[in-house]
């Protein structure tokens, strides 16, 4: 019995020693598994990390904290949109042209011979002022049936009705009118000169400047040939060329402005179109300006702004400059201010142009500060930011 007890001992101990081992070998086995998941974690924790970093950094790419005062030195402005309830500014092509109830051609009414000129192309006349002498065979008939019918009446007026019958004065009277009719149709005064060499003068009915001179000394003029344009500058018309269904928008009476170069010259519109051009499906409003500089003349191109009628997919709508907008990464961006001084960069949906302005139909809302000036500035200053934290990397 002793030695069987004496086996079983010695076979216990080595499988003892063995399930420790084991034992032993699975407790280390957790302890590795567990610090490869840790190992795991810690990695995904870097990656995300890295992400945000570079996720920060893409956004403090499109942002920028400046104070009021460096945005005056950029000349960067900032101001608060509201939707538009007032009527909008449309931007034309325009063409000046000469005042028509202003413009007189000056023609001879018979023909005639010209024999002297007494103002040229360029010069600016008043009322009454000589500016070319003719001569006319029948212009001297005329001059001498005036003469000899004037003479008759004097005559039968100073003898009265005692000397000479009522039929003869009748008909010295008749003759005189159709004398001073005749000579007057030929563009002579009422009276005789006391001359019958056929020769007579034209003379400038109004105000002006002379802006076509065409003819020569000597040369033979028939009747309604023109000689001079005589234009009077004080006033002139310009045509916005408009597309037809924004012409109707405009109100007669309304102001508009006239841009030439860099000078803004106010005006009214005197006339809205009530045709369409078949070649070019635009509509013409004609505006009446001003023009005691002589800064506009016949034949300049111009900009024209008209205030018109809100339409109904503006009214409400938020409007920015044009120039507010700019192209960033890729996006139409517009820069905002928030309440803690950052200005990002914040794209925007765009809509209709609207002479300087461009609704705006998503990414702002009213009231929200924007740059309104000084957006190209501050653009450039935020490209320069992006190349100097490349060149640090």
């Amino acid at each position: 019995m002793r030695t069987p007890t004496m086996n079983s001992r010695s076979i216990w101990r080595p499988l003892t020693a063995a399930a420790l081992l084991a034992l032993g070998a699975c407790s280390k086995a957790p302890q590795n598994s567990s610090a490869q998941p840790a190992a795991a974690s810690n990695g995904k924790t870097a990656e995300q990390a890295g992400k945000g970093e570079a996720h920060e950094e893409n956004e403090n790419a499109r942002s920028v904290k400046m104070s009021d005062a460096a945005l005056d030195a950029a000349g960067i402005r900032v101001a608060v949109v509201q939707p538009s309830v007032a009527g909008e500014q449309l931007r034309a092509p325009g063409e000046v042209l000469d005042n028509a109830y202003g413009t007189t051609l000056i023609t001879p009414r018979v023909e005639a011979l010209v024999v002297r000129r007494e103002a040229k192309l360029g010069d600016e006349v008043r009322a009454g002022t000589p500016l070319v002498t003719l001569a006319s065979v029948a212009v001297s008939d005329a001059q001498a049936e005036l003469r000899v019918a004037e003479q008759e009446w004097r005559r039968v007026s100073e003898l009265g009705p005692e000397a000479v019958s009522g039929r003869r004065i009748g008909e010295a009277k008749v003759a005189l009118d159709r004398a001073r009719a005749k000579a007057q149709a030929y563009g002579l005064p009422g009276a005789s000169a006391g001359t019958v060499n056929g020769q007579f003068t034209l003379s400038a009915p109004h105000e002006g400047r002379i802006t076509e001179d065409n003819f020569v000394v000597g040369e033979r003029i028939e009747p309604g040939r023109t000689l001079y344009r005589l234009v009077d500058e004080s006033i002139v018309w310009v045509d916005a060329k408009l597309p037809a269904g924004a012409a109707p928008r405009i109100v007669v009476g309304s102001p508009a402005t006239i841009v030439i170069g860099d000078r803004r010259i106010s005006g009214k519109v005197l006339r809205t179109a009530h045709r369409t051009s078949e070649a070019t499906r635009n509509a013409v409003v004609r505006i009446e300006v001003p023009n005691p500089d002589d800064r506009l003349h016949g034949g300049d191109f111009v900009d024209v702004y008209l205030d018109a009628e809100a339409g109904a997919g503006s009214r409400g709508a938020l409007a920015v400059p044009t120039a507010a907008l700019v192209q960033f990464q890729g996006d139409s961006v517009v820069f905002r201010k928030n309440a803690g001084g950052v200005i990002e960069a914040v794209p925007v949906r765009t809509g209709a142009v609207i002479g300087d302005t461009t609704i705006v139909a998503e990414g702002i809302s009213p009231g929200d500060a924007v740059v309104v000036a000084g957006a190209f500035a501050l653009k450039a200053q935020l490209l320069k930011a992006q190349l100097g934290e490349g060149d640090g990397h």
